[in-house]
């Protein structure tokens, strides 16, 4: 068994390298893979760039050439749930793209013939975070994700999304990964530390805790992977 984590930033995986026993680096497609070893697993980490073309060739990447079984996203989002503050962890359940729209179509926002609106996330790797929860004694959130190629910082588009796919938190990566470990039958899990509300004032927050929502995300990750080693 070979685990891909990915993030879409390098702030997002720093914390991560710094945490293994060893690594070492592959550049390949105009991005570098880290192959590395913690606690008798066998890992590939690497950040994508910001996205969904970049975070589906990186996760394309991770599982056809260095061979990953299982997919981990460790990174950060912008909340839409009031209820999440920064800081705050969410696992993804399932995941849409709020910026895919051929509603002339006739279809519903999110949708594409042969597709669907929702992508679900491993249910298995979803207990093992949520034991990880316990074992750290910290709330993990469960809900649906939104990703668009859009940093949004508008009131309005965080309510579109939030009445059309019933969303919780927003980034950019997230449904992209989930397409392709759903089509290469790839179990994955999506994990997000809020860094931002979302709205007007998400470039200021962004900047100011991205680093640290960063820390939080992949030091959680690194609690998965204690157990997955057990």
């Amino acid at each position: 068994m070979k685990i891909a984590v990915m993030g879409a930033m390098p702030e997002e995986i720093e914390p991560l390298l710094d945490r293994m026993d060893g690594y070492k680096r592959v550049d390949y497609a105009k991005n570098s893979y880290y192959l590395a070893s913690y606690k008798g697993l066998e890992l590939v980490i690497a950040y994508s760039k910001i996205g969904k073309v970049f975070a589906s060739l990186t996760a394309a990447t991770m599982i056809e050439k260095f061979g990953a079984t299982k997919l981990l996203f460790s990174g950060v989002a912008g909340a839409i749930d009031e209820n999440l503050k920064i800081g705050d962890l969410i696992v993804a359940t399932k995941l849409c793209q709020h910026d895919l729209d051929i509603t002339a179509f006739g279809h519903p926002y999110g949708y594409v013939p042969e597709g669907s609106v929702y992508v679900r996330a491993d249910e298995e790797l979803i207990n093992i975070a949520k034991d990880a929860a316990s074992e750290k004694n910290i709330l993990l959130k469960e809900g649906i994700i939104a990703t668009g190629d859009q940093f949004v910082a508008d009131e309005e588009r965080k309510r579109f999304i939030a009445k059309t796919f019933k969303a919780d938190a927003i980034e950019m990566e997230g449904a992209s990964v989930a397409v392709v470990c759903d089509s290469l039958d790839i179990p994955f899990f999506i994990l997000r530390s809020i860094s931002d509300s979302a709205d007007m004032d998400a470039g200021f927050n962004f900047e100011e805790f991205l680093e640290s929502s960063a820390k939080i995300s992949a030091d959680f990750v690194i609690g998965m992977l204690d157990i997955i080693a057990k």
